[in-house]
């Protein structure tokens, strides 16, 4: 966004980069795909998750929000990302 790489950090969504199935590739490109559409739905906010401020690869750590609603929870409510608890689980 604006150059500034984001994470969004309210999701454990599947790796599209170096996924460990193809499982787990295919829901990845499906979730990269609807959080697309989302973004490209209208304006929506950009605030930070409260902890963090970058993950480890220098990637901002945010929750993008419209009218209220989590994007990152619209994934989750389609199966296409789980709500982040704070470790990752595998995909596979």
């Amino acid at each position: 966004m604006d150059g500034v790489k984001i994470r969004v950090s309210d999701i454990d969504a599947p790796e599209t980069h170096s996924p460990r199935c193809a499982e787990e590739a295919k829901l990845g490109a499906q979730a990269t795909q609807r959080l697309l559409a989302l973004v490209n739905e209208g304006a929506f906010a950009v605030s930070s998750s409260g902890g963090r401020d970058e993950d480890r690869y220098g990637r901002k750590l945010r929750v993008l929000t419209r009218d209220g609603q989590s994007l990152g929870g619209i994934l989750v409510s389609e199966g296409l990302a789980r709500q982040w608890t704070g470790t990752r689980r595998p995909w596979c």
